[in-house]
């Protein structure tokens, strides 16, 4: 496995080997081992899965309390995943990065705790993993508006066509948004 650091310090490109011939193509998802040695988690305390449609973006999520590093990966399609520093001591506060993950490739991109995470679906059915460090905290759950004029993020759609959740379209402006210190 190749692993990339991206222009966020900590957050992480995981390219696996495939390995193909005639019958398809086989690839590993999760090695303990590879993980601790790149200084990554292994332990994973919940995995999520969604499935969205082309134009669905979900996001920018976040949690205050029970703060998840998120190892996200694309079963099914493509998407545009996209990383955004919510901590304000850190030289790259308010900074994102966004990465096409396509289930062709098996890339992985691990976001660290303390980071929004945000994801634009590219094709139809798209299946999204995620394995996170925490426990899901309803009462810790923030968002921040995908379209946030301060992030600026130039997100490949029209937003009249980009469907996003009423939770998501009433997050809050990064100005605004309770984050991290």
């Amino acid at each position: 496995m190749k692993i990339t650091q991206t222009s966020l310090p900590g957050v992480l490109i995981l390219t696996p080997t495939i390995y193909q011939d005639s019958r398809g193509a086989f690839h590993e998802t999760y090695n303990m081992r590879r993980m601790a040695e790149a200084g990554l988690p292994t332990e994973w305390l919940q995995d999520n899965f969604s499935v969205s449609k082309n134009n669905v973006l979900r996001g920018i999520h976040y949690q205050v309390t029970q703060p998840q590093g998120k190892l996200v990966r694309v079963t099914q399609g493509a998407v545009l995943d996209l990383a955004v520093d919510l901590r304000r001591s850190s030289p790259s506060f308010a900074q994102h990065v966004a990465v096409r993950l396509d289930s062709d490739k098996g890339e992985m991109l691990w976001i660290p705790a303390g980071f929004g995470h945000a994801f634009l679906a590219l094709t139809d059915d798209v299946g999204f993993s995620y394995k996170v460090t925490d426990y899901y905290s309803p009462a810790g759950e923030r968002t921040i508006v995908w379209n946030d004029p301060e992030l600026a993020i130039p997100w490949p759609i029209n937003a009249d066509s980009v469907i996003v959740s009423d939770k998501d379209r009433q997050g809050a402006l990064l100005r605004d948004a309770e984050i991290f210190a």
